[in-house]
């Protein structure tokens, strides 16, 4: 039986939702392949978070990714009855009496100011160490991707646009549209994460990738209903289970957890906490990442019924919805992608 889309996607991770809802949005047809391995959501604490609390600036295009992100994303959760945004604070540790002042600055300027709330918090809940006081950021939230994917993939499947199996390339038939095993497309999208290593079609060696561990602990006697940030996260889950994390690693890219990650992560997790703990799992993903922090997004060079949505690193939450919406004018408006995030961006003389 043969089927014909405007679409096919290959991923549903971030990025292949995203684009996949655009597509929706805009009354095109679409089918997905994806095997249900998204390595970089695995360890994806789904937070939306304007700042970067290291250096309080905000991070890059912050205004413009969450306005066009959160209605998007609650149009997705009454679409499919799914709660998956978390309103919930971000908290950041200072470190030092330096720290406070830093925030207290940072407070005043122009650009921060809808961000960062200006009257520090000296309590903290039993067992949390915090002996410098904490800054709350603004404008935050947690989506829960692991219930997106869920969600969002069993929507697909039960409407029959997803097929749960890996796409195989050599069956890829290009000529002015894309035809696979009967499905005849327009165009196909790769959105695959780290998994374009294997896209023969691409250049893949601008992704660089970058694993990360986290842990799932059970914290009985933790009170914390905000995400609490030093080193790392320590991010409420409900009830009495957190995850704590996570690393960066750009050297390893297996899929092993490490005793190294995990000590490093417990080291972090005890100078935030004063209080017994068990760990239930140890986690580990590769981010799709590259050397200047941007998103890959463009078209094949030669195939230009091909196109890639990539490289979202550590803020797909946020990212995600924005530079689907760019892909999706480029292809179907012609409008011209930023530079910034084009592919082409690695290929100028």
């Amino acid at each position: 039986m043969k089927t014909e889309v405007d679409y096919i996607v290959v991923g549903l991770g971030l990025a292949g939702i995203n684009f996949v809802e655009k597509l929706q949005e805009a009354g095109k047809s679409v089918v997905v392949f994806d095997t249900g391995e998204n390595y970089s959501s695995w360890v994806s604490g789904g937070l939306y978070n304007p700042v970067i609390l290291k250096r309080l600036t905000l991070s890059w295009n912050a205004a413009d990714q969450l306005q066009r992100a959160l209605p998007i994303y609650e149009r997705i959760e009454k679409r499919l009855g799914r709660s998956v945004d978390l309103r919930i604070p971000v908290h950041k540790k200072f470190q030092s009496y330096e720290d406070l002042n830093n925030w207290v600055v940072a407070c005043d300027k122009p650009h921060l100011k809808p961000y960062l709330n200006p009257t520090t918090i000296s309590e903290a809940p039993q067992g949390v160490k915090v002996p410098f006081g904490m800054g709350q950021v603004l404008n935050t939230g947690k989506i829960d991707t692991a219930a997106l994917m869920q969600a969002y993939a069993e929507d697909l499947f039960d409407r029959g646009l997803l097929f749960k199996e890996r796409l195989e390339y050599h069956q890829l038939e290009l000529s002015s549209g894309v035809n696979y095993k009967g499905i005849t497309a327009k165009r196909i999208v790769f959105a695959e994460g780290f998994g374009l290593k294997q896209n023969p079609f691409f250049d893949s060696s601008k992704l660089k990738g970058n694993k990360g561990e986290l842990l799932i602990i059970d914290v009985p006697d933790l009170k914390l209903e905000f995400v609490l940030k030093t080193d790392v996260f320590i991010i409420p889950l409900g009830g009495t289970r957190f995850s704590v994390g996570a690393t960066y690693n750009w050297e390893d890219k297996t899929l092993e957890p490490t005793t190294e990650g995990k000590q490093k992560l417990l080291k972090a997790l005890e100078k935030l906490i004063d209080l017994k703990y068990e760990v239930l799992e140890h986690r580990v993903g590769i981010r799709p990442t590259t050397a200047d922090r941007r998103p890959l997004v463009g078209v094949h060079p030669e195939y230009t019924q091909m196109a890639m949505l990539n490289g979202l690193g550590t803020r797909g939450v946020m990212i995600g919805p924005t530079v689907a919406h760019q892909l999706y004018e480029h292809l179907e408006n012609d409008q011209p992608l930023p530079q910034e995030i084009d592919i082409k961006r690695f290929y100028r003389n």
